[in-house]
């Protein structure tokens, strides 16, 4: 190993914490949150000396100021989950029994640290979040308003996709890049998912150039890597067939 490398013990397990600390405090109410932010002040300080970067106080201010924009914008995804799932009896049941929701608030927290480019702590935290959801959202993505992840399981979100708003996706979709390869780095390698579009389970969907139009429909197992119009509906057509068995 490096011997320049040092990470402090019991470290990941001092940022999942914080990340917990923070999911309360996002949707808190301002006064709260003020008060919050100063317990907190401490920990996320004393994190940043374990990743060696230095965080001043600027990028403190900076991040509490973004944090608190977050609560009117979760609001939006937990009201489109109960407005979207038939299961949901409440908008509180959503804050705290869905997993899809606790992955959005984790990225929405992660991609203020990464606007703010701080390194390594919103991947630690957006990880953080996969663990515990099985959804892999990358804290660079860019997504929109109202945002339903349902299910959450084996979703994957990555690095350069833009999702727009009144977005819902299932289980096991990705938004990916065609390939991997370090020298793609800061090329957008991710589809942009346009206003209006309903995933459905473990479609793939690949590419930067890849844009998939508004107000469409990209139903079950479909793989795609060109560019969908709007008002689209896209399917995978099975060979599933289903017989009587013949009696003895």
């Amino acid at each position: 190993m490096d011997a320049a490398l040092h990470i402090p013990k019991r470290f990941k397990e001092d940022v999942e914490d914080l990340a917990k600390d923070l999911f309360y405090l996002v949707v808190e109410t301002e006064v709260n949150q003020d008060v919050q932010l100063e317990l907190l002040k401490d920990s996320f300080f004393k994190i940043s000396e374990g990743l060696q970067c230095g965080i001043c106080d600027t990028k403190w201010s900076q991040f509490k100021v973004g944090l608190k924009t977050l609560r009117s914008i979760l609001r939006l995804d937990a009201e489109a989950a109960f407005n979207n799932d038939p299961a949901a009896k409440s908008v509180r049941e959503v804050y705290l029994a869905y997993p899809g929701f606790y992955a959005i608030t984790m990225y929405r927290i992660s991609h203020v640290l990464w606007d703010l480019d701080i390194p390594v702590l919103p991947r630690m935290i957006s990880e953080y979040a996969h663990s515990v959801t099985g959804t892999d959202i990358h804290p660079g993505a860019e997504i929109g308003n109202s945002f339903f992840i349902d299910h959450a399981t084996g979703v994957v979100i990555g690095e350069t996709a833009v999702i727009h708003n009144n977005v819902t996706i299932y289980q096991g979709v990705t938004l990916g890049g065609i390939k991997v390869e370090k020298a793609l780095k800061g090329i957008k390698r991710h589809p942009t998912i346009m206003d209006n579009v309903t995933i459905y389970a473990n479609a793939t969907i690949l590419g930067g150039d890849v844009v998939i139009g508004k107000n469409s429909t990209i139903g079950a197992n479909v793989w795609i890597t060109q560019s969908i119009p709007e008002d689209s509906i896209v399917t995978y057509k099975s060979d599933i067939r289903i017989s009587k068995k013949e009696k003895e």
